[in-house]
């Protein structure tokens, strides 16, 4: 059987593993050691995977978007400097939970997923024309992608932005793990296809001319440099709180604004 070529760098593959997804799907995983990339070849499931756009397995979600909210409000006040004039959308948003979060911390975020209901955070997705994005964010969705780089480069072309801010669990350099080593497959769902190690991260930010680099639990691309003291200052697990609700402080929690506009739209058309 001929191992298809890597579906980033185009360089030669070799099969690392075989695994059954979902109970009755067998999945051939294959490794890049250019990339140090793991990924699934041809996934013929994802639409069964995805019948509902969040795992019922998947019993950290609120939890995640609790912290990823406070983190990414950390970096957006203390790394790149938005005094409530920078914009974000997250991509891959699911229900809502995290864009409804951070306009209560105070940053005007957006939500964008076509495979999910947004719940959460309704009338503030995102649409053409809004001009440039101070960071995008893709929380835990990297792994769900078929073509990553793709998903990245359309992702910062439909929400302009220098800065994409986003996690997911990483392997070590050179090294990835075995099938029972490592939970982060998630065979049961079917739905996480691609894994990276920092090193494998560190090689797609290149391909995408940018720079990777890590703060805490999140990781970033960015097109200039930034700060490494204050994405360590952001990322301690000991100070992403008291920043956080400093930011939130100094920028004012757009709760009440966003539902005076709320009800403005609301009443427009019985007002017409």
């Amino acid at each position: 059987m001929t191992v298809p070529p890597c579906h980033l760098c185009g360089t030669g593959t070799r099969t690392l593993f075989s695994a059954t997804l979902l109970g009755r799907h067998e999945a051939v995983y294959l490794y890049c050691p250019a990339c140090d990339h793991l990924y699934v070849d041809a996934p013929t499931w994802l639409d069964e995977a995805y019948s509902e756009a969040i795992a019922a397995e998947d019993t950290d979600i609120a939890a995640r978007n609790v912290f990823m909210a406070l983190r990414i409000a950390a970096i957006g006040y203390f790394v790149l400097g938005d005094r409530g004039q920078g914009k974000y959308t997250d991509v891959a948003g699911g229900y809502g939970l995290l864009t409804r979060l951070l306009r209560d911390f105070g940053f005007d975020c957006y939500w964008s997923d076509p495979y999910a209901q947004n719940l959460f955070a309704r009338g503030f997705e995102s649409h053409p024309g809004q001009g440039p994005h101070l960071a995008v964010s893709a929380i835990e969705a990297l792994e769900h992608t078929t073509q990553p780089l793709d998903f990245i480069r359309e992702s910062l072309a439909a929400h302009p932005s220098d800065v994409f801010i986003f996690s997911t669990a990483v392997f070590p350099d050179n090294r990835p793990p075995r099938p029972e080593q490592w939970s982060y497959y998630a065979f049961d769902t079917g739905q996480h296809i691609a894994f990276f190690s920092r090193q494998g991260l560190e090689r797609l930010a290149r391909r995408l001319g940018m720079h990777y680099q890590v703060s805490g639990r999140l990781h970033l691309f960015s097109k200039r440099r930034l700060p490494n003291w204050r994405l360590w200052l952001a990322g301690h697990p000991l100070l992403i709180v008291p920043l956080a609700l400093f930011a939130a402080w100094r920028l004012g929690s757009r709760r009440g604004r966003d539902q005076r506009m709320l009800r403005r739209r609301a009443e427009a058309p019985r007002a017409g």
